[in-house]
C-alpha cells in the first residue's frame, strides 16, 4: 500500500497517468473532488511554465475581459490552483463555479451545467514535456482559458443561455414518435451546437477597440502558446464575420491549428447569437446541418434522450 502511494505521489495528476482519475473513471465517478496534495513537484513546474510563457501574448492579443478575469481570479503563477479558491472569487462575481470532472461529460450533462453556472473542471494537468499540445483538456486549459471568462457577467450569461438550449433540445426531441427519426435529430441538433461551442467559446475571435484590431475570447486559443498568436498574425488564417448558418455547417478537426474562425461583435453580439441559435431549432433549421466532424456518439445522444425521459 505505502509502495503503491508512494508511485501515486510520483506521477501526481498528470494527464493520460493519473491513478487517482482510473479509479474514478472505473467505478463510474464523473463528478470528482480535487486531491490537491497529489499534484507532484512536476505538475506544479508545468503550471509555472505555461502560466509564465502566457503572459506577454495575453497582454497582445486577449480581450479586456479576460484581462480582468485572470486579474480577479488571483491565480498563482507557480502552484495549480486549488478549485476551492478559484470558486472563493468566481462565484461572488457572476454565481459559476468549477466543478472537478473526472473526464469527458456527455453533451447534454455538459450544457446543462452551465445552466446552473458550473463548470465541469478537469483537475489533471498535461505531462511538462509536452507543454505545447494536448488533445484532452486540462486543467491549464479550463482555469487559465475559460474560467476567467466566466468573470464577466455578460459571457455568464450567454453560457447560461446556451446551457439552456439544451433543454429546449431535449425537449423537442421527446416529441418525435418515431425512435429511429429521434436518435438522428438530436445527433443534428447536437453537431450544430457542438461546431456553435468550438467557434465561438473555444476558436472565437472579437472586434477590439481599434478599427480592424481583433481581440481573441476562445479558450482554446487563450490557453495555446502558439495558436494565440498564429489565430490573429498569420495570413493562412481565414476570419470571417460570424453567420450562424456558416457556424452550424462548418466540420473542425482537433489536431492542429485552426484555418478558419469568426468575428463576434461583442457578448451582447454573442448572447444574440444563442437566441438565435435557439429559435432556428425551434424552426427545425437545425435538423439537417451538414455531415462532417464532429463525430456524436452515443453517450452523447443518450444524454439528450434520457433526461426528458427521466
Amino acid at each position: 500500500m505505502a509502495k503503491a502511494q508512494a508511485f501515486e505521489t510520483a506521477v501526481g495528476l498528470t494527464t493520460t497517468k493519473a491513478p487517482f482519475i482510473e479509479e474514478a473513471v472505473n467505478k463510474g465517478q464523473l463528478y470528482i473532488h480535487q486531491p490537491y496534495e497529489l499534484y507532484s513537484e512536476e505538475n506544479h513546474e508545468a503550471w509555472r511554465c505555461l502560466f509564465a510563457r502566457m503572459q506577454d501574448r495575453w497582454q497582445k492579443y486577449a480581450n479586456p475581459h479576460f484581462l480582468r478575469g485572470i486579474s480577479n481570479l488571483c491565480l498563482d503563477p507557480d502552484r495549480v490552483p486549488r478549485l476551492e479558491d478559484v470558486n472563493k472569487f468566481l462565484n461572488p462575481l457572476t454565481g459559476f463555479k468549477a466543478k472537478p470532472v473526472s473526464g469527458y461529460v456527455p453533451a447534454f450533462l455538459f450544457f446543462d451545467c452551465l445552466r446552473n453556472r458550473e463548470f465541469p473542471t478537469t483537475i489533471t494537468i498535461r505531462d511538462s514535456k509536452t507543454l505545447d499540445y494536448l488533445p484532452e483538456p486540462d486543467i491549464f486549459h479550463d482555469i487559465a482559458g475559460h474560467v476567467p471568462m466566466h468573470t464577466d457577467r455578460a459571457f455568464a450569461d450567454t453560457l447560461v443561455r446556451f446551457g439552456e438550449c439544451a433543454h429546449t433540445a431535449a425537449e423537442l426531441v421527446s416529441q418525435i414518435p418515431d425512435e429511429q427519426e429521434k436518435v438522428r435529430r438530436v445527433a443534428s441538433i447536437i453537431k450544430a451546437m457542438a461546431r456553435f461551442f468550438w467557434f465561438t467559446i473555444e476558436f472565437g475571435l472579437m472586434k477590439g477597440s481599434q478599427p480592424g484590431e481583433l481581440k481573441v475570447y476562445g479558450s482554446g486559443l487563450l490557453s495555446s502558446y502558439g495558436e494565440l498568436e498564429y489565430c490573429v498574425e498569420s495570413p493562412d488564417v481565414q476570419r470571417y464575420p460570424i453567420q450562424l448558418e456558416w457556424v452550424i455547417n462548418q466540420g473542425f478537426e482537433i489536431d492542429h491549428y485552426q484555418p478558419l474562425l469568426f468575428i463576434v461583435d461583442s457578448f451582447d453580439h454573442l448572447f444574440d447569437l444563442v437566441g438565435q441559435l435557439e429559435q432556428w431549432m425551434k424552426d427545425g433549421k437545425l435538423n439537417n446541418v451538414a455531415p462532417g466532424e464532429p463525430g456524436i456518439g452515443e453517450a452523447d445522444i443518450r444524454s439528450f434522450l434520457e433526461p426528458v425521459k427521466g
